[in-house]
Protein backbone atom coordinates (compact mmCIF):
# COMPACT_ATOMS: atom_id res chain seq x y z
CA UNK A 1 0.00 0.00 0.00
CA UNK A 2 1.36 3.42 -0.87
CA UNK A 3 0.41 6.76 0.52
CA UNK A 4 1.37 10.07 -1.05
CA UNK A 5 1.55 12.32 1.99
CA UNK A 6 1.48 16.08 2.26
CA UNK A 7 2.32 17.16 5.78
CA UNK A 8 1.28 20.32 7.54
CA UNK A 9 4.39 22.06 6.19
CA UNK A 10 3.46 21.03 2.61
CA UNK A 11 6.48 18.72 2.44
CA UNK A 12 5.64 15.96 -0.01
CA UNK A 13 6.49 12.35 0.78
CA UNK A 14 5.55 8.83 -0.29
CA UNK A 15 5.16 5.99 2.19
CA UNK A 16 5.13 2.33 1.12
CA UNK A 17 3.74 -0.13 3.67
CA UNK A 18 4.02 -3.90 3.43
CA UNK A 19 0.55 -5.41 3.02
CA UNK A 20 1.64 -8.42 5.11
CA UNK A 21 3.04 -6.33 7.99
CA UNK A 22 2.16 -2.63 8.18
CA UNK A 23 5.04 -1.96 10.59
CA UNK A 24 7.46 -2.56 7.69
CA UNK A 25 7.77 0.37 5.34
CA UNK A 26 9.77 2.75 3.21
CA UNK A 27 9.39 6.52 3.07
CA UNK A 28 10.63 8.94 0.40
CA UNK A 29 10.84 12.48 1.79
CA UNK A 30 12.81 15.74 2.07
CA UNK A 31 13.12 16.28 -1.67
CA UNK A 32 15.20 19.18 -2.97
CA UNK A 33 17.01 20.17 -6.15
CA UNK A 34 20.06 22.26 -6.96
CA UNK A 35 19.49 22.32 -10.72
CA UNK A 36 17.34 20.88 -13.52
CA UNK A 37 19.60 17.80 -13.88
CA UNK A 38 18.89 16.10 -10.57
CA UNK A 39 16.53 15.61 -7.67
CA UNK A 40 17.85 14.81 -4.20
CA UNK A 41 15.74 13.10 -1.56
CA UNK A 42 15.91 11.06 1.63
CA UNK A 43 14.85 7.42 1.98
CA UNK A 44 13.85 5.95 5.33
CA UNK A 45 13.35 2.27 6.15
CA UNK A 46 11.24 1.13 9.10
CA UNK A 47 10.70 -2.33 10.57
CA UNK A 48 10.38 -3.67 14.11
CA UNK A 49 13.75 -2.88 15.71
CA UNK A 50 15.06 -1.02 12.64
CA UNK A 51 15.09 2.58 11.53
CA UNK A 52 17.55 3.57 8.79
CA UNK A 53 17.87 6.69 6.68
CA UNK A 54 20.00 7.95 3.83
CA UNK A 55 19.72 11.71 3.60
CA UNK A 56 20.81 12.29 0.04
CA UNK A 57 19.79 9.86 -2.67
CA UNK A 58 20.22 11.45 -6.10
CA UNK A 59 18.04 10.91 -9.16
CA UNK A 60 19.75 12.20 -12.31
CA UNK A 61 17.62 13.00 -15.35
CA UNK A 62 20.04 11.08 -17.59
CA UNK A 63 20.18 8.04 -15.35
CA UNK A 64 18.02 4.93 -15.17
CA UNK A 65 14.77 6.03 -13.56
CA UNK A 66 13.22 4.35 -10.51
CA UNK A 67 9.74 5.21 -11.76
CA UNK A 68 10.40 3.48 -15.11
CA UNK A 69 11.52 0.37 -13.19
CA UNK A 70 8.37 0.42 -11.03
CA UNK A 71 6.16 1.03 -14.07
CA UNK A 72 7.69 -2.00 -15.84
CA UNK A 73 6.93 -4.13 -12.78
CA UNK A 74 3.35 -2.84 -12.70
CA UNK A 75 2.93 -3.59 -16.43
CA UNK A 76 4.06 -7.19 -15.81
CA UNK A 77 1.29 -7.81 -13.28
CA UNK A 78 0.90 -11.39 -14.52
CA UNK A 79 4.34 -12.18 -13.21
CA UNK A 80 7.90 -12.98 -14.18
CA UNK A 81 10.59 -15.44 -13.20
CA UNK A 82 13.65 -14.61 -11.15
CA UNK A 83 14.66 -11.32 -9.64
CA UNK A 84 14.72 -7.87 -11.21
CA UNK A 85 16.75 -5.05 -9.73
CA UNK A 86 17.47 -1.36 -10.03
CA UNK A 87 19.98 0.92 -8.30
CA UNK A 88 20.94 4.56 -8.18
CA UNK A 89 24.05 5.64 -10.02
CA UNK A 90 26.05 5.77 -6.79
CA UNK A 91 24.42 2.54 -5.50
CA UNK A 92 23.21 3.92 -2.15
CA UNK A 93 19.65 2.75 -2.95
CA UNK A 94 18.92 -0.62 -4.54
CA UNK A 95 15.49 -2.12 -5.20
CA UNK A 96 15.06 -5.83 -5.98
CA UNK A 97 11.73 -7.31 -7.08
CA UNK A 98 10.38 -10.86 -7.10
CA UNK A 99 6.97 -12.15 -8.07
CA UNK A 100 5.18 -14.79 -6.02
CA UNK A 101 2.10 -16.80 -6.75
CA UNK A 102 -1.13 -15.09 -5.86
CA UNK A 103 -0.15 -11.93 -7.72
CA UNK A 104 2.18 -10.26 -5.21
CA UNK A 105 5.44 -8.42 -5.72
CA UNK A 106 8.15 -8.40 -3.07
CA UNK A 107 10.24 -5.24 -3.21
CA UNK A 108 13.45 -5.32 -1.19
CA UNK A 109 14.63 -1.78 -0.53
CA UNK A 110 18.33 -1.68 0.43
CA UNK A 111 20.17 1.38 1.69
CA UNK A 112 23.93 1.46 1.68
CA UNK A 113 25.44 4.91 2.03
CA UNK A 114 29.08 5.22 1.11
CA UNK A 115 29.17 1.75 -0.52
CA UNK A 116 32.91 2.02 -1.18
CA UNK A 117 33.83 3.18 2.33
CA UNK A 118 35.41 0.91 4.88
CA UNK A 119 33.12 0.46 7.86
CA UNK A 120 30.02 1.48 5.95
CA UNK A 121 26.62 0.09 6.84
CA UNK A 122 23.64 -1.33 5.01
CA UNK A 123 20.00 -2.04 5.84
CA UNK A 124 17.06 -3.46 3.92
CA UNK A 125 13.35 -4.18 4.27
CA UNK A 126 10.96 -6.05 2.02
CA UNK A 127 7.49 -4.75 1.25
CA UNK A 128 4.87 -6.97 -0.39
CA UNK A 129 2.31 -5.32 -2.68
CA UNK A 130 -0.37 -6.52 -5.06
CA UNK A 131 1.07 -6.82 -8.56
CA UNK A 132 -1.66 -4.79 -10.26
CA UNK A 133 -3.23 -1.72 -8.72
CA UNK A 134 -0.85 -1.29 -5.76
CA UNK A 135 2.23 -1.43 -8.03
CA UNK A 136 0.61 1.00 -10.49
CA UNK A 137 -0.23 3.36 -7.64
CA UNK A 138 3.32 3.11 -6.23
CA UNK A 139 4.85 3.95 -9.62
CA UNK A 140 2.54 6.96 -10.02
CA UNK A 141 3.20 8.21 -6.48
CA UNK A 142 6.99 7.95 -6.88
CA UNK A 143 6.83 9.64 -10.30
CA UNK A 144 4.84 12.55 -8.82
CA UNK A 145 7.22 12.82 -5.85
CA UNK A 146 10.35 12.94 -8.01
CA UNK A 147 8.84 15.23 -10.66
CA UNK A 148 7.46 17.87 -8.32
CA UNK A 149 10.66 19.89 -8.14
CA UNK A 150 10.77 20.17 -11.93
CA UNK A 151 7.30 21.64 -12.33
Amino acid sequence: MTTPDVGTDDEASVTIRCQDNASVGVRFCDRFSFDADSVHYAVELQAPGLTARVNEVVAWIWDSDLTAFLEELAADYRGWGGERSWQTNDRNLTVSAVFRSGGHVGLTWALRPWPQATGGWGASVTTWLEAGEQMTSLAADVRAFLAQEHQ
